[in-house]
């Protein structure tokens, strides 16, 4: 398992999403090791990020497919850098989330270009900044994705090897508070609570969630007032929604907005601020089909899932491309100084993806 060793040689660089040196620096070694392998690097280039990297084949006629994944991780310098192993795991920032997939794709790859001295129609899109909701790296991949049909995204598998077929939609919303300052003691009457005004529509922002179908509303921080003698004259919501349907998508949205703009205190006015960061992939019959040729070409059953969290496949699923996520190895404790990587999962991953396309490579479409 050599491959483990340029895992440890990334993994014991910090790539941090400020770290742009750092992220760089992974990107550099993962260029000279596809570079090798026969791909042309076309780095789109960051000031205050890591740059983003497409590594781009030569195209004929069949299916393209892009490989996709991330060079940045979670944790400052500092805090937790080190690659250890031990004869079941191995143990670092990223050798799950997900510079361990990244490896899996690598090592894929290296299979595939031994056997056949050359790599068509397949392309990988590193980007730098996924860990902070990929505000940046977004837009590029969402316009690189209209050039391909399939997507691998190398995010951890499950504890059974799943892959993810569906990822929540996610977005977070401000909603900014005005109300009328005055002495709550003096004048309480001529005051216009804007904290009050707030908890009224917490309330309604709560009554949104659906756990039934997956839905979610948080308002997970709340700011307001001045002091307990002093009617509060400005309040502020934060707030996350969560999706598994593009119909609730839209009424989460139609929803927030009349909460907005409801006043259910006279005379307070309110804004709403924010986005949607990912949306909703769901599952669909071009995934179900593409598994089951999967499944025919490696001679194994695909186990799926989906998923709360959310990754860049929710991006490339978006507009349209035939997506599946949790090709990395299976991992736990990501996002914390326990993360680590089931030694076994990244056999299996790589002998995977090297099936696929090496089957890819021979007929060039699925």
């Amino acid at each position: 398992m050599t491959y483990l060793k340029d895992l440890e040689t990334i993994i014991n660089i910090n790539s941090y999403t400020k770290n742009k040196a750092g992220v760089d620096l992974i990107s550099t070694y993962m260029t000279k090791w596809l570079e090798a392998l026969g791909f042309e690097n076309i780095c789109y280039k960051r000031e205050h990020i890591g740059d983003h990297n497409l590594y781009v084949s030569p195209k004929t006629d069949g299916i393209k497919i892009l490989l996709l994944g991330h060079n940045d991780t979670v944790f400052p310098q500092g805090k937790f850098e080190d690659f250890r192993e031990d004869e079941a795991w191995v143990y670092g920032p990223g050798v799950c989330d997900m510079k361990g997939g990244n490896i899996v794709a690598l090592q894929a790859l290296r299979n595939v270009y031994e056997k056949n001295g050359k790599i068509e129609n397949i392309d990988i899109l590193l980007v730098s900044d996924e860990e902070t909701g990929s505000d940046n790296s977004k837009t590029l991949s969402s316009k690189l994705a209209k050039d391909y049909d399939v997507c691998f995204v190398f995010e951890a598998a499950g504890e059974k090897l799943e892959v993810v077929t569906g990822r929540k939609g996610v977005g977070t919303f401000t909603i900014t508070i005005e109300g009328k300052a005055s002495h709550a003691g003096v004048r309480y009457e001529a005051g216009i609570n804007a904290n009050l005004e707030a908890a009224h529509k917490l309330i309604e922002l709560t009554k949104l969630t659906n756990l039934k179908i997956g839905t979610t509303v948080n308002v997970g921080k709340i700011e307001g007032g001045i002091g307990a003698n002093t009617i509060s004259p400005a309040s502020t919501l934060l707030l996350e929604l969560r999706y598994t349907q593009n119909s609730e998508r839209d009424r989460l949205l139609k929803a927030l907005k009349s909460i907005t703009n409801t006043s259910y205190v006279k005379g307070t006015k309110a804004t709403l601020s924010g986005l949607i960061q990912r949306d909703v992939m769901e599952p669909n019959n071009e995934q179900s089909r593409l598994i089951k040729q999967i499944e025919t070409i490696s001679d194994t059953i695909l186990l799926t899932e989906q998923r709360g969290g959310v990754s860049d496949a929710n991006i490339i699923a978006s507009q349209g491309v035939t997506t599946l996520d949790g090709f990395g190895p299976f991992g736990d404790g990501d996002h914390t100084v326990n993360e680590r990587a089931l030694k076994s999962s990244f056999e299996q991953r790589i002998e995977l993806m090297t099936k696929i396309l090496t089957h890819h490579q021979e007929f060039k479409q699925f």
